[in-house]
Formats: structure tokens, C-alpha cells, sequence
């Protein structure tokens, strides 16, 4: 397994060779639908990419936590948390890699 990552570069360097824009071109496309996504989370609608997955905001409750070093108590405040569940197809497409 390689350590990787997927950047915004290399997006709108896919786009600018699959679709044929300009680098220019294809690097506001990318920014634009980053930029709408967010937009919607923040607004807490649910994102939904077919064949992908849905990322969703939901809200979490204020609860008591601890400090693993000293294990006192500390309250922990309620708060809106991004969480993403991949569709079937992006689970069975990552397990079919485990497979090779």
C-alpha cells in the first residue's frame, strides 16, 4: 500500500486530460465542486455521489470525556461532525483490491 494522497492538483490534472478543458479551466471546475459541496454541508445537506458514497454533518451531544494521561473527567461540548459511509460498489471495489 502507498502513502499517497489525492490532491486537488491532481483532480484537475484528471479533468484537464479526460475532459479537455484548459489546466486553468480545470482547476476552477475542481475548486467550484469542492466549493459546492462544502457550501452544502454547511447548510447540512447530505452530499450524495453515486457509485461513491454520501457524506453527511450530524450533530453530537455534549457527554463527558477523559484525559487519557491523567484520566480526569472533561466535558466535551456538543458539535457538528462531517462523517462520510461509502456506497456498496466503493466497498466492494476497495475489498476486491485486499483480494489481489
Amino acid at each position: 500500500m502507498t502513502n499517497k494522497t489525492l490532491t486537488r492538483m491532481d483532480l484537475s490534472e484528471a479533468v484537464f486530460r479526460e475532459v479537455g478543458l484548459s489546466r486553468n479551466e480545470s482547476a476552477q471546475l475542481v475548486e467550484e465542486v469542492l466549493q459546492y459541496m462544502a457550501d452544502a454541508l454547511v447548510a447540512g445537506e447530505q452530499v450524495k455521489i453515486s457509485s461513491f458514497g454520501t457524506f453527511t454533518v450530524r450533530q453530537k451531544g455534549a457527554r463527558i470525556g477523559r484525559n487519557p494521561k491523567t484520566g480526569e473527567e472533561v466535558p466535551i461540548s456538543p458539535r457538528r461532525v462531517l462523517s462520510f459511509r461509502p456506497s456498496h460498489l466503493m466497498k466492494d471495489r476497495v475489498a476486491a483490491r485486499n483480494k489481489r
